[in-house]
This record gives C-alpha cells, structure tokens and sequence, in this order.
C-alpha cells in the first residue's frame, strides 16, 4: 500500500511539472515578438458540431444540411398528413366547431356593444344570437319561396332558350346538322342513363345525412353560444396548457390572430353585401327572373375570394340568357364585370387590405387547395386560416422584449422626522 500510495504521489508530481512547464512555454510565446510558426495542414477534427463519426466528418458540410432539412420536413409532411386524416375523421364535430368559430368572429362585435351598454353577458349573448338565427331563416325562406313561384314559368323560358341555343348551333356560324344536334343529344341522355343509379345513390346518401345536418347545425348554435359567452375563459384555459415561459406569447398571438378573424369576417361581410346590391340592382333593372335569389346566391358566393362572386355571377348570365336571350344577358355579363372590377380594384384594398394583408397568389392558392382537400367548405375557410396563421407567425417571431418582471411589494420606510 505504502508502495501504491508513493507510486500515485509521483504520478501527481510529474503531471504537475507538465502542466507548469506547458504554463510556461506558453507565457513566452505570448512575450515573443515571433508569431508562432503556421502549419500548412491543419490536423483534422473529428467530432464537432452535428458529425459524431469520422463517416459523418467525411461527407459534405452541403449534403449534411440538405438531409437534415429533408428528415425534418419528412416528419412535418408525416404529422400534417395524419392530422388531415384524424380531422377527416371527426370532421363531423370539426366542421361545425369552425363555423362557429367564424359565426362568433362575426357577431362579437355585437356582444361587446350589448355590453357595454349595461345588459348581461348571457342575456347579450342569447339576444344577439337569436337575431342573427332568425334574420339567416328568413332569408333563406323568401329564397326559396321565390324559387318556387317562379321556377314554372322559368322551366318553360329555359326549353325555348335552349330551342333558340339550337337554332343557332344549326344556323349559326357553327353549322351543325340536324343529324350532329340529335348525336348530341342522345349522347347526353345515354350519359344521364348510364349515371342515373350513381346520381339516385348521391340522392339517398343526401336525404341520410339530413339528421347529421340537423346535428351539426345544432353544435354550432351551441358551440357559437358559449364562444361568445365564454370566449375568454375558453381562451385562458387553452393558454394554460402551454409552458409557462410560452404562456405570454401564444396569448398575445392568439388574441392578435382573434382580433384579425374579426376584421376578416367584418370586411368580407361587406364586400359581399355590396356586390350582391350590385349586382342584384342590375338584375332588377334588365327584369332578369330571380333577382333575390341570384342576388343571395352572389352574397354567399362573395364569402370565398377571388372565385366566389364571379361564379355566382355566372350563374346570373346563364339565367338572363335562357330567360330573356343573348342582349340580356351580355348586359348583365357587363354588370358583373363591372361589379368584380369595383371589389378587385377599390372594395379589396380598401376594405379586405386593411383587415389582412395577404397577396393575391396566396389567397388563390389557399382557396385551390381547399377546394381539393374539403369542397366547397375547404374553400370557405381556407383564407381564413391562411390569415390567422399569418398573423399568428409574425407576432410569434417577431423580436420583443420579455414579459416586465414582477414588481416586488414596496418597502414602506417610516420617517422619523418631525
């Protein structure tokens, strides 16, 4: 033991004369008016950064980041992709949830001034709600009943239009023959014969899902009730969740994000109340059928960007010119161009460009993706998102200061003098 113990104090000893003499060597180096000598190969680093291996050191510093980029959004593309599926899955509670979501967008404004008048937050909420309940039913309603009334004398317009369409194609610059018009013709009924079983599948799968439409209509009633009444305890739980260093900023943006639904909801509101006003006057002035019901059908078109008001606008040229012919009808062509023209050029900037700030292309390439992924209702909300999103990730990544620190309670010093 004697032996071991003077065996370790000699081992200590000596690395504390390397160490000294390291020390020192240095130390001269540094008073040297000589730069140290350069060697002309550095000696390799294995290890270091993101390399674990003399395999990792060997391959490219280019090939190393374009593979962790690509793992990295492999797992992105793998989570995005089953989160798609699982709200595929439950898009039955989804759907409505977010109707409700961009129905209380659109009526908290209208809370807020019910309370601060006075009346109660419940009370508020059940009045405003009941409104807005009862206006979209009546809407509705005179919509249909106007259909109704006047679908008869339009199915008898609609076979002398398409009489006249034929006259023309047979007449016309087109010159198609009687035979060629009646190829036409029959190919298009061997078509609906062929499609009938799939069409009277569609038929009963939608008549089925009239309890789930029920359903759904009543969860966002529901849903949009206590959002407006409990927005802001929904909102703090959900904060709640988040780390507590995060907690401040996920509610700054959340509540940035919230405040840009609202403008986004207000102004597309109005741009498509003013298009349907005008395009629904110039269908009362030509004396167009169905000018309520287009000028509605423009109104909820106006709610998906860019695309919506000019298909619905469409749909008012191809009624005008069954029902009154082709002047007509390239008259209120002129009107809707006039019209989309107007929300493109003066409503949009004016009005959407101040809510959202979003370019054009996106705005398109939004609604295309949401018309693949969810129809018509993908469409509906894809813009929505996209500005949420935008608002959500420049208020997130934009460079502040952290929360104030808590104020410690003051010290209260009692003077003494008199």
């Amino acid at each position: 033991m004697r032996q071991a113990y003077q065996s370790g104090r000699a081992t200590a000893r000596a690395a504390r004369e390397r160490h000294r003499a390291r020390a020192v060597s240095r130390a001269e180096e540094a008073d040297s008016p000589f730069p140290a000598p350069a060697y002309r190969f550095a000696p390799p680093v294995h290890g270091g950064g993101s390399t674990v291996s003399r395999d990792d050191s060997d391959v490219p510093r280019a090939l190393r980041i374009a593979a962790a980029w690509s793992w990295r959004l492999i797992v992105i593309g793998v989570v995005g992709w089953a989160l798609l599926r699982l709200l595929g899955t439950i898009r039955v509670v989804v759907v409505p949830l977010l109707v409700a979501l961009l129905l209380a967008a659109l009526l908290a404004p209208a809370v807020s001034w019910l309370l601060r008048v006075g009346i109660p937050r419940t009370l508020a909420t059940a009045a405003v709600l009941s409104t807005g309940f009862a206006a979209v039913v009546g809407t509705l309603t005179m919509v249909v009943n106007e259909f109704i009334a006047g679908l008869p004398d339009l199915s008898t317009r609609a076979a002398a239009g398409i009489g006249q369409i034929q006259d023309w194609l047979r007449d016309g610059p087109v010159g198609l023959s009687d035979g060629q018009l009646n190829g036409y013709v029959e190919a298009g009924q061997n078509w609906i014969n062929e499609n009938s079983q799939a069409l009277t599948s569609g038929a009963i799968s939608t008549a089925g899902t009239v309890v789930e439409v029920l359903t759904g209509t009543l969860l966002v009633l529901f849903a949009t009730f206590f959002f407006l009444r409990d927005g802001d305890r929904i909102w703090r739980f959900l904060v709640g969740m988040f780390p507590s260093a995060a907690r401040w900023r996920a509610d700054d943006a959340g509540r940035a994000s919230w405040l840009t639904l609202v403008a986004y909801v207000r102004a597309t509101v109005l741009v498509a109340f003013i298009d349907a006003v005008g395009i629904g006057v110039a269908l009362v002035l030509l004396e167009v059928p169905f000018a309520f019901p287009l000028a509605a059908l423009v109104f909820l078109g106006a709610f998906i960007p860019i695309v919506g008001a000019t298909l619905s606008g469409a749909v008012a040229v191809l009624v005008a010119l069954v029902d009154s012919g082709g002047v007509t009808a390239l008259a209120v062509l002129g009107a809707v161009i006039v019209v989309q023209q107007v929300e493109g050029n003066v409503l949009q900037p004016w009005i959407m460009g101040r809510a959202v700030a979003l370019h054009p292309l996106p705005v398109v390439l939004a609604v295309t993706a949401g018309v693949v992924l969810d129809g018509i209702f993908g469409a509906l909300i894809a813009v929505p998102v996209i500005a949420v999103l935008n608002t959500a990730v420049r208020r997130l990544a934009r460079e502040r200061p952290g929360p104030p620190a808590p104020v410690p309670e003051a010290v209260v010093v009692r003077s003494t003098a008199p």
